[in-house]
This record gives structure tokens, C-alpha cells and sequence, in this order.
């Protein structure tokens, strides 16, 4: 039950960056003080990095929201976010019941990013996409359902193309897989990361088109820039990501792309009451590199993001840690991997690790991130105080 006197948060999204930010918050605040609401379309949490094994065929456990929030003081609503009024403070969201509209003090936007067609021609009519799960399921169901011998292409050379075209060849030695990538393949990683990459995909037997950008995709072939027709049962399109344009809706200062701009504490800059994590912010690294759209980049923004509300509503220290990355983490099959050390800034170094070991590595910072999501209020230590009286701040000046 919500007392008067609690400061109302309303979490959008149960991704990895808004579980982890709603958890975290809980953990932060006293229940007395926080009223903390976690909106999100779907009863499960989806583990986004295993939607190209859930569409191989294999088995992807589920996580229901419920039990993962269940006696955190975390009030989970299931309902769909169909608008934000950022000037009434406002939500207006859609679920069994209908209509209806949650107020706000302190927003948290992590409603995430999903497929970004790029609007190429055919794209929405004839491929397939593993942003989420439902996407990850149904290309599941057309895979099962190809004979021996017929073509997947899958579009997009970058970690999740990587990760799709090799777990479908694993799983699938008998179908012709190809890999178009817009670049050279893998072309930035490090010497020894790229010549591991090449030879797992020519052990997987997948055929490579680099330099290759898809103009067209039809029902049975897609279409490179040179006019090259390439035969394609199945297709998989994996180049990029894309948030929400409900945010340009919104008076809130956003980008081109719609991702929300924010400071070094993941606040909106042009309202003090709204932050933003994961893939719908636009986040500064170090050296004021954009955080790419990555679980990488999203946990850590979250926990930048909880920390900074809980700060300003207790009184205490705002956190000064900058979100950096160590290393980008791919799985290639069951059996493979490549560990590619980074730069804070995401460039790689020379050091890579590879093969088996690199796998289990990948499936133990897999286990370890749905852990820290599933068990939202462990291992953070606990420094709840009373939230402090505060006035109204006005916007920060742009």
C-alpha cells in the first residue's frame, strides 16, 4: 500500500537494465519512503543474449518477473507503455484491464530497443529477428521446419550476426548457412581474434560475404549493393538496433535515433525527474565515446542511474564512477568462443581468449548476468536511509 509521503518511482522496461535499476533502487531505498513500480510488457524476464540459441532449437529457461521480485517491495505491473507525458508526469500503460495512467516523481525509461530494419526493402515483409523473444520463436519454428540442404543467410556482421550464424550452423550442419557482413569479418577485433573467428566459420562450413551490404530482401533471396542475388530460404536480419520513437513523442531532449540524452548520473538533461539506462540512453564512456547498445553497457548504467536517485533523494554523495568496458564477449557455437579484450573506451588490444575455454567464460558471464537480475536486492550492500525533504530542482540548462 502507498503512503502519502512515499516518493513515487516508476521503472519502465524489466530488461537487464531496468530489473537491475528497479532491484538496486529497492536495496537503496526504505519501503516507507519509496514506492517503487516496475512496468513491463511481459510476465518473464528475457534473457536477450540467448535469443540466438532459443531460435537454434535450445531450450532457454524461463524467469518469471513475479518470483524474481517477489518480497522486494517492488510492485510489478504486466502492461504495455503506449505514451510518456514528461511535463504532467505521467505514463499511460495498457494491460488486461485496459487503459489506464501511472504517476510519477522520479522516472526510470529503460524500455530497452528492439529489430532496426534500417527501412530496406523487404526486410519487414520476408526476415526474421531475434531481438526479442517472440522473434527468437518464430524463426525457432522456420528453422524446424527447413529440409536439409536449404539456405539461411543471416544479415549483419556484428556480435549478434556472429552469434546467430554460428549457432545455427552448429546446431544445423546440414543447412547452407551464409554470413553478409557490410565490413570485413570481424574486422574489429585483434589480429588473433579475427584469425580465430575465420577458422571457426570455415570448420561450421558457413560461406562469408564481406563488403556486402543487403539493398532488398525477398521471400527466397536477398539483394547486395553490386546487384548480387543470393539465395536465401531463411533470413536473419541482425544490423542494429532501434529504440522506441515513443521518446520523440515526448518533450524530453532526445537524438535523431530517439535515444534520450543524459549526464554522467544517467539524468535526463532536460528533466531532472526522468533518467534513462540501456539501449534508450545516450550515455557518455570514457573519453565521451557514446556507450554502445549492449547488456555491457546497459548494467552499469543502471546501477549509475540507482545510485544517483537514491543519492539525491537521501542526501548522499552522487556516484562519480564512469561506465567502462573490459572486453567483448562472444559465443560461436557451444563449443567456441572469443573473448576480445577492450580498451575502457571499447577498442581491442592484442589479447584475446579462444576455444573452449572462451565459451564457458561467455555461458559464465551469461549465468552471472540473469543472476544478478534474478536476485535484484543480493550483493548490494544495503545503505538505506530516510529520503531527505527536497525542493522541486528546475531543469538543468541544455
Amino acid at each position: 500500500m502507498q503512503h502519502a509521503t512515499q516518493h513515487r518511482i516508476v521503472v519502465l522496461g524489466a530488461g537487464y537494465a531496468g530489473a537491475v535499476a528497479a532491484g538496486r533502487l529497492a536495496r537503496r531505498l526504505r519501503r516507507a519512503d519509496a514506492a517503487i513500480t516496475l512496468v513491463n510488457a511481459e510476465p518473464h524476464f528475457v534473457e536477450r543474449v540467448r535469443m540466438h540459441q532459443l531460435a537454434a532449437g535450445q531450450d532457454v529457461e524461463p524467469r518469471p518477473l513475479a518470483e524474481m521480485f517477489a518480497g522486494t517491495g517492488v510492485d510489478l505491473r504486466i502492461a504495455t507503455v503506449t505514451g510518456v507525458d514528461v511535463d504532467r508526469r505521467t505514463v499511460a500503460v495498457t494491460d488486461q484491464d485496459g487503459a489506464g495512467e501511472l504517476a510519477y516523481d522520479t522516472l526510470v525509461y529503460a524500455l530497452g530497443s528492439a529489430w532496426n530494419h534500417q527501412d530496406v526493402p523487404g526486410v519487414v515483409e520476408h526476415a526474421h529477428e531475434i531481438a526479442g523473444r517472440a522473434g527468437a520463436l518464430r524463426l525457432r519454428a522456420r528453422l524446424a521446419a527447413l529440409e536439409a540442404g536449404r539456405s539461411v543467410v543471416v544479415v549483419g556482421g556484428g556480435l549478434t550476426g556472429l552469434e546467430a550464424a554460428s549457432e545455427i550452423a552448429e546446431a544445423r550442419p546440414d543447412l547452407d548457412v551464409t554470413l553478409t557482413a557490410g565490413g570485413g569479418l570481424g574486422d574489429w577485433l585483434s589480429p588473433r581474434g579475427r584469425r580465430h573467428l575465420r577458422k571457426v566459420f570455415t570448420d561450421l562450413g558457413i560461406t562469408v560475404r564481406e563488403n556486402a551490404t543487403v539493398t532488398s530482401v525477398g521471400a527466397d533471396r536477398v539483394v547486395t549493393a553490386d546487384g548480387t542475388s543470393v539465395p536465401a530460404d531463411v533470413t536473419v536480419w541482425t544490423t542494429g538496433f532501434a529504440v522506441d520513437p515513443m521518446t520523440k513523442a515526448t518533450t524530453l531532449d532526445v537524438t535523431d535515433s530517439g535515444r534520450i540524452v543524459v549526464d554522467a548520473t544517467m539524468r535526463s538533461v532536460s528533466h531532472p525527474d526522468v533518467y534513462a539506462v540501456g539501449d534508450a540512453a545516450l550515455a557518455a564512456g570514457p573519453g565521451g565515446k557514446p556507450l554502445r547498445m549492449s547488456c555491457a553497457s546497459g548494467v552499469p548504467s543502471a546501477w549509475q542511474a540507482a545510485d544517483a536517485v537514491a543519492a539525491r533523494l537521501t542526501g548522499r554523495k552522487l556516484p562519480e564512477v564512469t561506465p567502462r568496458y573490459f572486453n567483448q564477449c562472444i559465443s560461436l557455437g557451444r563449443r567456441q568462443g572469443l573473448i576480445q579484450y577492450v580498451t575502457a573506451d571499447d577498442r581491442a588490444v592484442s589479447a584475446a581468449l579462444t576455444g573452449r575455454l572462451a565459451a564457458v567464460y561467455k555461458e559464465l558471464v551469461c549465468r552471472s548476468a540473469a543472476w544478478g537480475v534474478a536476485n535484484p536486492t543480493l550483493g548490494v550492500p544495503s545503505r538505506r536511509r530516510p529520503v531527505a525533504p527536497r525542493s522541486p530542482e528546475p531543469a538543468p540548462a541544455v
